[in-house]
């Protein structure tokens, strides 16, 4: 069966009031404006006084749907990609459409990390793809200092908390995507969920079935230098097929929004692809490390300043824990 196209209604973002500079890190912790910004790229993030993760999705939904003039009653669809929800139950997707009014969508999580954004932009494209399902939301929504170590460093510097939002329909336009997962890397970012002890578990029976090999805590974390190595390989992988499988050649995307991990994986993933930097969009500075809510967040921005046009061809792409990684190539 052929599948259409999508096309981008609205985009929105929000993020929490609380900010955090370099220079307030390095109040907590052994390091500088000068280690951080030269490694990284990053001067800012924002960071939660309290605000859960559905509420800042909430409010990057009602942003694009606002921009978009979009009814909530008429989304049909709402996929939440988050690491950080709230409950285990209910969905976070489920508390947004709580929020926003969206009584006749269907929701559900999606956890593919950092690339999660675009798995969900191509699950969503599917399921626009019947007669059913005319609108859907997706939300990107991450609070990352509920699992962040604020005594590591080398970790705790790098992320911050936001959300990103998209409204899309099905459209005859050009749609690509390249999609991959290995999980023999799984351990090279991880996070634990809590452990509730079971009083009824015989413990010198009980199997070893964990072989990650990381701490038995609920901190993030990263085996930094192999997750770059990891980045700088899959960024351009991803890019490339996505554009064969387009029939296009990457010289003719407009722009190329990835995922806002660390500059230093942008600038060498920019070079193994063989573009300039001036084609990949950069808002890290601002936010960090937010995760999957990174893409959809730096595309509101980019939006918002005018640098995607009508009939451009742009790339969204993404890598992280799962490990996954994936790019999506539209037509605006």
């Amino acid at each position: 069966m052929a599948l259409n196209g999508i096309e981008i209604i609205s985009t929105g973002s929000a993020v929490p009031v609380q900010t955090a500079t370099n220079d307030d890190f390095a109040k907590i912790v052994d390091t500088s404006d000068e280690w951080i910004t030269t490694r990284t790229g990053m001067k800012v993030r924002h960071i939660s006084s309290g605000e859960p993760t559905w509420y800042i999705g909430a409010n990057a939904a009602k942003n694009a749907m606002e921009k978009g003039n979009v009814n909530p009653e008429d989304i049909d669809l709402i996929i939440c990609t988050t690491v950080t929800p709230d409950f285990q139950t209910p969905s976070t997707a489920c508390m947004i459409q709580r929020e926003i009014g969206a009584k006749n969508a269907i929701c559900f999580d999606m956890n593919a990390a950092c690339t999660g954004f675009v798995f969900a932009l191509d699950a969503a494209r599917r399921y626009l793809s019947f007669p059913d399902i005319n609108t859907a939301l997706i939300v990107s929504a991450e609070v990352l200092s509920k699992m962040v170590d604020y005594t590591d460093r080398a970790s705790c510097v790098l992320f911050g908390d936001a959300a990103g939002a998209c409204v899309l329909r099905s459209a005859d336009k050009l749609y690509s995507s390249s999609l991959s997962s290995d999980g023999t890397g799984a351990k090279l970012l991880c996070t634990r969920y809590p452990f509730n002890p079971n009083p009824l578990q015989d413990k010198e029976k009980m199997p070893e079935f964990d072989d990650l090999d990381t701490p038995h805590d609920n901190y993030l974390h990263m085996a930094g230098r192999e997750v770059y190595k990891f980045a700088t390989k899959a960024l351009p992988f991803e890019v490339t097929r996505a554009c064969e499988r387009a029939g296009i050649k990457v010289d003719e995307l407009s722009l190329i929004i990835p995922h806002q991990a660390n500059v230093r994986i942008v600038e060498t993933a920019a070079k193994n692809l063989g573009v300039s930097m001036d084609i990949m969009y950069m808002n890290l500075e601002k936010y960090g490390n937010t995760s999957s809510a990174s893409i959809p967040v730096a595309l509101d921005e980019a939006v918002s300043e005018g640098r995607i046009k009508k009939g451009d061809k742009i790339a969204l792409v993404g890598f992280g824990g799962g490990l996954t990684s994936g790019a999506a190539v539209i037509e605006w």
